[in-house]
């Protein structure tokens, strides 16, 4: 993506890679699930994104995709961290592996995002629609693809200097959206994530429309055209109330593990073709393998016709459980943080207190030191007693560990 660190980590892994003897092309800054499409599109053995996603400017990450364009599951990125520890091996110069630039994965992207519709979208032309790209990897592509539906743009995020990624912009901080929506009189506000694979929407009326809220719709749509294929799929941390309202209309649903990557191998399991997270993770496996924003957006606007104002009366009928999450920032150890006999009976009474009515899910970060307090419940005041006294404690807990 656009951080200042990806460019010098490119440059060692080009010259690891080809010092193994693996020829290398190079495609960045480019979105988290282009890279995903390019690999398969372009016959590569595996796919490398240098990215922390939503994360600021100074942390990166190093994620792989097979040749099929999927994330590795856990044994495997297990493997390849344990071979860390092995010495290094290089072949001889006559095998060195040769690196070029692929000028054309822009565009081959974007032409495949545009197949996943069915059909034009007329109802689009000429809509305000602002776009915040998060200062991050899809800072070209994002604004290109609505212009090419023929919307009227105005963008935001969309001038990264190395140092700005998802700095007060894109999925995971949505103000200056919601106010550039109601200054440009949009009728709709897209937010991207740093590396391109979350969505978030905004409404006319500042509706904050979130990967929830996105299944729904979709669900909704895929059903009555007999898309929709096996159970939808979500988290541990899916609102009750979009499971609740899948049942009513006779979706089955079923919770993963956190992180799309577990929705993903849950999907394949029971031959789905729709899952998600919340934060705006959409996993929709008949037109792209991993979680891409732009492929979601364009098939949201499918499912709305092109008419953005539509989207609030879509969502009408889903009625929400309120739900709260408190993230706590650690200096210890958050596994030793949640066998703690304190921490652990004011769980089993949150529990006590909202049995048969709403859920507690407490779980550390898979990206930052942080411990995140989840409580959901049919009384938007008891969820806030009840997640305030856990943060509380956890925060004083993590303060004594040694």
């Amino acid at each position: 993506d656009t951080r200042i660190s990806g460019y010098m980590f490119e440059s060692a892994i080009e010259a690891g890679l080809s010092a193994a003897g693996a020829d290398v092309v190079l495609l960045g800054p480019m979105p988290t699930p282009a890279v995903a499409y390019l690999t398969r599109h372009l016959g590569a053995q595996a796919g490398i994104v240098i990215s922390a996603s939503h994360n600021p400017y100074p942390d990166n990450g190093i994620k792989f995709f097979s040749a099929h364009g999927e994330k590795l599951p856990d044994e495997v990125e297990l493997a390849i961290e344990a071979e860390l520890d092995e010495p290094f091996s290089t072949v001889e110069s006559v095998r060195l592996g040769k690196a070029r630039r692929h000028e054309d994965g822009a565009r081959q992207y974007l032409d495949f995002c545009l197949s996943t519709l069915h059909g034009d979208l007329p109802a689009l032309r000429g809509q305000r629609i602002v776009v915040d790209a998060a200062n991050g990897a899809a800072y070209r592509l994002a604004p290109r693809l609505l212009q090419e539906l023929g919307a009227d743009l105005h963008t935001i995020g969309v001038e990264p200097d190395g140092l700005n990624i998802n700095q007060g912009c894109g999925a995971t901080d949505l103000d200056a959206l919601i106010h550039a929506v109601r200054e440009q009189n949009a009728a709709l506000g897209v937010a991207l994530d740093g590396d391109g694979d979350r969505l978030m929407l905004v409404s006319a009326s500042g509706r904050v429309i979130d990967g929830d809220d996105i299944i729904w719709l979709l669900a909704k749509r895929w059903q009555n055209q007999a898309m929709l294929r096996g159970p939808v799929v979500g988290t541990l941390m899916t609102n009750f109330g979009i499971e609740h309202a899948l049942q009513q209309r006779g979706i089955g649903f079923e919770r993963a593990a956190v992180g799309d990557r577990y929705v993903l191998e849950r999907m394949k399991q029971r031959g789905g073709n729709l899952g998600g997270e919340a934060s705006g993770h959409v996993l929709c496996l008949d037109r792209a393998t991993t979680g891409d924003a732009l492929v979601t957006l364009l098939a949201a606007l499918e499912a709305v016709d092109g008419y953005c104002e539509q989207f609030d009366e879509s969502l009408a009928d889903l009625q929400r459980v309120p739900q709260r999450t408190v993230n706590v920032p650690l200096r210890g150890s958050a596994r030793i943080l949640l066998e703690h006999p304190q921490l652990t009976r004011l769980q089993e009474q949150t529990e006590a207190a909202l049995a048969g009515r709403g859920r507690l899910v407490l779980r550390p970060s898979g990206t930052e030191p942080l411990l995140r307090v989840t409580v959901e419940g049919p009384d938007g005041d008891e969820v806030q007693h009840w997640s305030d006294r856990l943060a509380a404690l956890a925060r004083e807990l993590d303060q004594n560990q040694p």
